[in-house]
């Protein structure tokens, strides 16, 4: 449930909605970065069971004080593993481990499985680490899955010690599906729904002029979700604001993929590009198309890259460009997983390359349009302001 302001004003299209997974039996996960106190408490009254945008100790404890679990997430982008892992001393029963928003070159070299090492090597108990990872989601959630207990499905992994946490094994209902890293699932044949009908751009439609003597710029933050906002100068050229790598102020572009339309554009710190651009269809949570670059044309290029294979993350420079495709919804790719992640880890190479100091440059710019997720976000309408939750302009 990520409308979080509506379902603490009780809006009736919200309460529907809970009100149906009440009446399947469904908990409802919760979406409510930074909201503590008498919000926090009506927004857990209206039966939403869980958190994963938990990014400090003291916003957890709040919501376990009024019997919220709290999913410790550890992505490729957000990252709140070492600020939150403290909450297995006194409420394991509470903690649920998540690695929401991995990318692939990542989950291919684990990913709770990694978390378990952490959390055990920071002296916590094996046993109690394990009941947050097994235990807790399985009993949460109603999974119907084995717990090892006599006449249940055999559904486990063998790993060498408690310790590494080496996986050696993994069996689902008794059949041995993976040994020693290599799968024996046989791969399948999918289909591919899409609906890509953004028109390419031209050089020309993402010229902006300005309508205030300050702007309004998001900032971006290495290893979170959530953005801040500056009121700054725009730098001027030919009567257009434009990027401004000196100051690390670039221009953010957002464009409707599902129909022809004009692309919104604002201003976003700390991508940390000092030439070229990147763009990308995995955009939270309406996968609209979303780009961050210096030069009006390589962002323009990367965006129809993007438009050409219909969905990808994509770069573009003087140098040369590229893109990877994902034609499955413009959010996956039916290609080998490895394959992919080779693929993605070059691409990350090539956004570092053009001076990224963000540890997951594509993952982080794929939240830029995330709206409920404060504070200045950009969406295909506009500039949206998360506190307010109204869109806002972007001069001042």
């Amino acid at each position: 449930m990520m409308k979080y302001p509506d379902v603490i004003n009780r809006d009736t299209f919200e309460m529907e909605k809970l009100a149906l997974a009440r009446k399947y039996n469904k908990p409802a996960d919760g979406h409510a970065p930074g909201l503590t106190g008498e919000k926090a408490k009506k927004y857990i009254e209206a039966g939403i069971s869980t958190d994963h945008e938990c990014f400090t100790m003291e916003e957890a404890l709040d919501k376990i004080k009024y019997g919220m679990k709290i999913q410790i997430r550890e992505g490729s982008a957000a990252r709140n593993f070492d600020a939150l892992i403290g909450l297995m001393k006194d409420y394991p029963e509470y903690v649920l481990f998540c690695s929401d928003d991995k990318h692939p070159d990542e989950l291919v070299e684990g990913h709770i499985n990694k978390m378990i090492i952490r959390a055990i090597r920071k002296g916590f108990d094996p046993l109690q680490v394990l009941q947050s990872v097994i235990l807790n989601p399985i009993r949460h959630y109603n999974l119907d899955v084995g717990t090892l207990r006599p006449g249940e499905p055999a559904d486990m992994i063998v790993v060498d010690t408690l310790k590494d946490f080496n996986v050696l094994q993994t069996y689902i209902n008794g059949e041995r599906v993976a040994e020693n890293g290599k799968s024996r699932i046989h791969p399948v044949k999918v289909e591919m729904p899409n609906i890509f009908n953004a028109k390419k751009l031209r050089v020309e439609q993402l010229a902006l002029q300005p309508a205030g003597e300050k702007m309004k710029v998001i900032t971006a933050f290495n290893g979170e979700l959530i953005t801040g906002t500056e009121h700054v100068t725009p730098k001027v050229s030919g009567g257009h604001a434009i990027s401004d790598p000196n100051r690390d102020i670039l221009k953010i572009v957002v464009l409707n993929r599902y129909q022809e339309s004009k692309p919104a554009i604002a201003f976003i710190r700390n991508f940390g590009l000092k030439t070229g651009a990147i763009a990308s269809s995995v955009a939270h949570d309406s996968h609209n198309i979303v780009a961050v670059g210096v030069e009006d044309e390589h962002i323009t290029k990367a965006i129809n890259l993007i438009i050409e294979q219909k969905g990808g993350i994509s770069f573009a420079s003087d140098r040369n460009s590229g893109i990877l495709p994902l034609p499955v919804a413009g959010l996956m790719s039916a290609d080998d997983g490895y394959r992919v992640a080779h693929q993605y880890k070059r691409m990350d190479e090539e956004a570092k390359a053009l001076g990224s100091t963000l540890e997951a440059p594509f993952m982080t710019l794929s939240f830029m349009a995330l709206l409920v997720i404060p504070e200045l976000k950009l969406s295909d309408k506009g500039l949206f302001d998360g506190k307010t939750f109204s869109f806002t302009p972007l001069f001042i």
